[in-house]
């Protein structure tokens, strides 16, 4: 199995649990937006927004650049790449198991294929 940082993939995941956040991120995807901008479709507090983009920023998924009192934020999906490249692990290990039952299930318990049965 590949070698990856605990710490970074527990943040990721951290941010990503919440559904506030994921769907920050899905507007962030569109491109940079201020954090009033996040905040409009939430019916949820700016502070309560700004500790919701802090946890993006810990995890390393949101940059936020200040000019003047206006706060923009953008999308870092390499953080993303690493969650994603640990989880193939798993898609492979579930891949392999799903294959393995199916071919059980085709066979005849008798050690016959469904193909064998077929044909007689």
């Amino acid at each position: 199995m590949v070698e990856y940082d605990a710490t970074i993939l527990d943040r990721v995941f951290h941010a990503l649990a919440d559904p506030t956040r994921r769907l920050m991120l899905e507007r962030l995807a569109a491109g940079e937006r201020k954090v009033g901008e996040l905040a409009a479709p939430f019916a949820i507090s700016l502070a309560a927004v700004s500790k919701h983009v802090r946890v993006l920023e810990q995890a390393g998924l949101v940059e936020r650049r200040i000019e003047g009192r206006a706060h923009y934020c953008r999308l870092r999906p390499e953080p993303l790449a690493e969650a994603e490249q640990w989880l193939s692990f798993y898609e492979g290990f579930w891949s392999q198991r799903l294959n393995t039952l199916e071919a059980a299930l085709k066979a005849d318990p008798r050690g016959k294929s469904a193909k064998e049965r077929q044909d007689g």
